[in-house]
């Protein structure tokens, strides 16, 4: 299973806080590990058939598809922006 991140996934993930990114390294880490990881919560972004949301901490998301047997990394966020725009 391979991690293919989007322009807009590393962009967003440039801006966000040192405390954060590495948050998001260990969601990502547990995503690849296990994707039923309780603390990841993940599921799909609702109005959408293939977009799913993971949690990162109470305040961050990351939104991800599944690309065959990839990972698209789509968006990473505070909860509403990365909701409105997964």
């Amino acid at each position: 299973m391979a991690l293919i991140f989007t322009h807009r996934f590393k962009k967003a993930y440039q801006r966000l806080p040192q405390t954060i990114q590495n948050k998001v390294k260990k969601a990502i880490r547990l995503l690849v590990e296990n994707p039923g990881h309780p603390s990841l919560r993940i599921k799909r972004i609702q109005g959408t058939d293939r977009i799913f949301e993971g949690r990162v901490d109470l305040k961050y998301r990351f939104s991800f598809e599944y690309d065959n047997d990839d990972i698209l990394l789509r968006n990473v966020d505070n909860h509403d922006e990365c909701l409105k725009n997964p």
